[in-house]
């Protein structure tokens, strides 16, 4: 079966967002250009390693060309995008690994997501090998998503994807675990339940 690629260049939307309540969060990247979209599942902390990341990326870039880039140092309001996700969303696959780079010709951030995969290996070594052969098949790996964003794109998906993770549950002021709308067993408190 050969590997199916995502590919999106240029999207005409691409977000981080979530579906359901904060503590039971599904955090998706969807992918949108015409009709078509594409929406892959991934961790929280995944999102968050993704847009700081790319936001450091950028800032890279920017610095490296003297601020000749075109690649603005905050998010641009015309680009902004607050609109939940595109409905229904199906998930495509769950994230594994994800790749980001600069395309310097083009004046691109390139956006890789693949699809978890398990692989069976009987040492640590073995298994990176076996990761690395997988990763690098281009007939036979994993789905993946790839998205081009302009610099634009990439400072207000980096934005938005920031704000959805820090929208969650508010911290406990004692001992900064989440709270739940129906309390929380705060273990600086000896486990007494505290409200939100």
């Amino acid at each position: 079966m050969s590997r199916q690629v995502f590919l999106y260049d240029p999207p005409d939307r691409f977000v981080a967002g979530t579906v359901g309540l904060p503590g039971r969060r599904t955090f998706f990247l969807q992918a949108t250009a015409g009709p078509r979209v594409t929406s892959v599942a991934l961790e929280k902390t995944q999102v968050a390693a993704l847009a700081e990341r790319m936001d450091e990326l950028l800032d890279e870039v920017v610095r490296r060309s003297g601020g000749n880039a075109a690649v603005p140092a905050v998010a641009p309001t015309e680009v902004t995008d607050s609109r939940p996700l595109d409905s229904p969303v199906e998930e495509e696959f769950r994230v594994g690994t994800m790749a980001l780079a600069w395309d310097g010709e083009e004046q691109r951030m390139i956006v890789e997501a693949q699809a978890l995969v398990e692989l069976d290996a009987e040492s640590e070594e073995d298994l990176a090998e076996a990761e690395e052969r997988l990763l690098q098949d281009e007939e036979n790996g994993p789905p993946m998503l790839r998205v081009r964003l302009t610099g634009a794109q990439a400072r207000a998906f980096a934005k938005r994807a920031l704000d959805v993770v820090n929208a969650g549950r508010p911290p406990c002021p004692l001992c900064s675990l989440p709270l739940d709308p129906e309390g929380h067993v705060c273990p600086r408190q000896n486990g007494y339940r505290r409200g939100a």
